[in-house]
């Protein structure tokens, strides 16, 4: 039997990597930030809101609803798309926890 080289870690390293890959492009980064600045669901087109093709910005979109981040609804021939609060609240926690636990010593150097 293989085992997913991911399953030798935690439950909980997993979750983090698979939450910190979703924000691992600019194009997702940007989406996420255009719907937080709009503080409402989008029915319109989010690709005129990025120098990238449709096909492209729908892939980035499906990668932040698998994680969870965004919700996406259908409404006739149009989607409307919003940020997952809850789940925002929960990212913006384990990001902070994560990075908060990294400490480094004052004279840290490494040269």
């Amino acid at each position: 039997m293989v085992i997913a080289k991911t399953e030798l870690f935690d439950e909980a390293l997993q979750i983090r990597a698979s939450l910190f890959k979703a924000l691992a492009h600019p194009a997702r980064l940007q989406i996420l930030q255009f719907l937080a600045e709009t503080k409402t669901c989008i029915s319109g087109d989010i690709s005129e809101e990025l120098p990238l093709s449709r096909t492209t910005v729908n892939q980035h979109l499906k990668e932040l609803k698998d994680a969870g981040l965004i919700r996406g609804h259908v409404e006739g021939v149009k989607t409307n798309y919003c940020l997952d609060y809850e789940k925002v609240v929960e990212m913006k926690e384990i990001l902070s926890g994560f990075l908060n636990g990294i400490e480094l010593p004052e004279n840290f150097s490494c040269k």
